[in-house]
């Protein structure tokens, strides 16, 4: 049986103002309290996910109030009719940006008995990086009460024929076009076409599956369809909701109960509007042996090492940019500079670190900030991740980004995940 399940997408209607509707996912710019005030004055009370969901940049803060008012305003939504059942269906989405003119994904329901976001997971939906258990509790308040999940996941698959959304946005002129507009804050345009005979799409996606596929793609017969290349969190916040769900229905409806299924959008990781972009840190509070000894972390004889054998990577204070070295293997590195961040972290009580997606917003930060340093860390190869988790394991915590953060998904489609 498929892992993936034909579920009820629910979409705004089309009177209402969709670039305000739409916003970005809430893990970009936590460390950029003016985007988000700047987004809120466009938004002007209109209707929209803003009002829907928690961004990080609040995480830290008491916001037990803010969690009622956003259960709250999805209850009134749904009272006004302002989302609109769409019917059992997929969503071929293209969205472009000012990087890339296209990037398809299917929106479709996974079945999240089969994501397994544990480090050792064999599951058929995999994390791709390790779980930050402090973030879930909030988003677990959220959807306790809630009626809708609003996704921002997307997951990978390694589709290298190329046969899934690829044919489908070829044929789209047999679909029906469901929205297509501009989104908010520089994020570029989106699009949609909705997929109401989805059975070919299914087959197509377990045919990746199968032990010849995973045999010629991957040396192995371990299957794995789907990586979370990004909301590895809320995707984990759904599994755990929904273990918490089953314990008190039946069997039966176990079954095809809503919270079952997580709505996400599926990307081919070889769709060329992929692009593995890194996640910089910003350590704050900072002494002059922290920097000692991150600058000492890989040891290298430039004279004698050979060039291969190590990269460099850049360590900002204020204007200043400091030269720092790693070993050439991204993973490895990446997995260096996170546990000697977070063995700081966790001694240094006034220390802390935060994700920056942008190098301009990294610089931009230090510079206000004096006592904070940036940390540029490498890129990874988009072609060797499913290998690497199949074979390894999760990567180390925020490896890797889908793109920019302006690149990132923008909430709009919904999932009804409460018997009402």
């Amino acid at each position: 049986m498929s892992i993936i399940k034909k579920q009820h997408i629910f979409l705004p209607k089309k009177h209402l103002d969709h670039s305000k509707w739409a916003v970005i996912a809430c893990g970009q710019f936590s460390s950029e309290p003016e985007y988000w005030d700047k987004l809120s004055e466009y938004v002007d009370g209109n209707p929209s996910t803003l009002n829907l969901i928690l961004p990080e940049i609040y995480s830290g803060r008491d916001n037990g109030q803010r969690i009622k008012n956003i259960n709250k305003n999805m209850r009134t939504y749904f009272e006004l009719g302002l989302l609109e059942d769409a019917g059992p269906c997929m969503i071929l989405v293209n969205r472009s940006t000012k990087n890339h003119l296209k990037r398809l994904g299917i929106m479709l329901a996974v079945d999240l008995e089969a994501f397994d976001f544990n480090p050792d997971a064999t599951s058929v939906v995999r994390a791709t990086e390790g779980t930050i258990f402090e973030r879930i509790p909030p988003r677990m308040e959220i959807r306790r009460d809630a009626i809708f999940e609003l996704p921002h996941a997307m997951l990978l698959y390694d589709d290298r024929e190329q046969n899934i959304a690829e044919t489908l946005f070829k044929n789209k002129e047999n679909l029906e076009q469901v929205y297509d507009f501009e989104l908010n804050m520089d994020g570029g345009h989106l699009s949609g076409w909705k997929i109401k005979d989805v059975d070919e799409v299914i087959s197509k996606f377990d045919a990746l599956l199968t032990p010849e596929y995973l045999q010629k793609t991957f040396n192995t017969s371990t299957p794995v369809l789907f990586a979370v290349g990004d909301g590895n969190h809320s995707l984990a916040t759904a599994k755990a909701h929904w273990n918490n769900v089953k314990k008190f229905i039946s069997e039966k409806e176990i079954e095809n109960h809503p919270a079952r299924f997580a709505l996400v959008e599926a990307v081919n990781i070889h769709d060329d509007g992929i692009e593995f972009s890194p996640i910089y840190r910003v350590v704050k509070n900072v002494d002059r042996r922290f920097l000692k000894d991150l600058q000492n972390l890989y040891k290298v004889n430039v004279n004698k090492a050979e060039k291969e054998s190590f990269m460099t990577e850049k360590i900002i204070i204020g204007k200043e940019i400091i030269p720092y070295n790693l070993p050439k293997n991204s993973p490895l590195a990446i997995k260096m500079v996170q546990e000697y961040i977070d063995k700081e972290v966790a001694e240094q009580l006034e220390m802390s670190v935060d994700y920056v997606h942008s190098l301009d917003s990294l610089k931009e930060i230090c510079e206000k900030n004096p006592k904070a340093i940036g940390i540029t860390l490498p890129t990874l190869n988009k072609n060797e991740l499913f290998e690497f988790v199949i074979k390894h394991g999760i990567l180390p915590r925020k490896a890797f980004s889908l793109g920019e953060a302006r690149e990132k998904r923008y909430y709009f489609e919904a999932h009804k995940i409460k018997l009402i």
